[in-house]
């Protein structure tokens, strides 16, 4: 009986270890993940900034020779 008690213990305690694992793992992923989309939004930000400043650049090349 004490030792199906402890193989049911062990057994169950490693059950809820690689339960454990596999969700920190998920996490991790989602983590990595989350970051890679905020660092791909941030570069479509800079692009686009960069892109505005160029064209209003351009709008006063344009406006200073048409004077």
């Amino acid at each position: 009986m004490k030792k199906l008690t402890l193989l049911a213990l062990t057994l169950g305690s490693m059950v809820v270890a690689t339960g454990c694992h596999r969700n920190t793992r998920d996490e991790a992923k989602d983590d990595v993940e989350e970051a890679g989309d905020k660092v791909k939004d941030t570069a479509e930000d800079a692009a686009d900034a960069t892109g505005d400043a160029v064209e209003k650049a351009g709008d006063k090349v344009e406006d200073a020779t048409d004077n």
